[in-house]
């Protein structure tokens, strides 16, 4: 793997904004859960990537696989995504998956839920590498979805 860092949850959020806000046409992230108070910090992020026309795809767990509270927290980010024209692909059956797919350039993978860590400690293997970042792009098959 060439140019791979490791980041944690003190370290994860200041280069991952540096790379959203560098993408130039397509995000892609998967994050089982979102909580109203990741989104505070990372909504300012979206607006200025829908602003600059950068297509933003979240793929996330169906709220009503979610507890009371967290289904809450996740229907109205996931209704305020939507308002900002980011397209929303719900997931069932358990879906866990966390990574970041930026410009098909960048891939972040890993423990740490994007779209909702506060507390816990994590851990986020940042590659820079087009052919890896394709890879997993493919492995996965997303294209079938965007």
């Amino acid at each position: 793997m060439t140019n791979s860092s490791l980041f944690d949850e003190t370290t994860f959020y200041s280069q991952f904004t540096r790379d959203l806000l560098c993408c130039r046409s397509e995000v892609v992230i998967e994050s089982p859960f979102i909580t109203t108070q990741r989104m505070r910090t990372l909504s300012p992020v979206f607006e200025e990537l829908i602003r600059r026309n950068v297509a933003v795809y979240i793929f996330t767990r169906d709220p009503k696989e979610h507890s009371e509270t967290y289904e809450i927290q996740s229907e109205a980010e996931i209704r305020r995504f939507e308002e900002l024209g980011v397209q929303i692909l719900l997931c069932t059956g358990n879906h866990h998956r966390k990574l970041a797919i930026l410009d098909r350039k960048i891939l972040w993978e890993g423990s740490l839920n994007i779209l909702s860590q506060i507390k816990s400690r994590e851990i986020m293997r940042r590659i820079d590498n087009q052919e890896t970042t394709q890879e997993m792009f493919d492995f996965l098959r997303l294209g079938r979805f965007l």
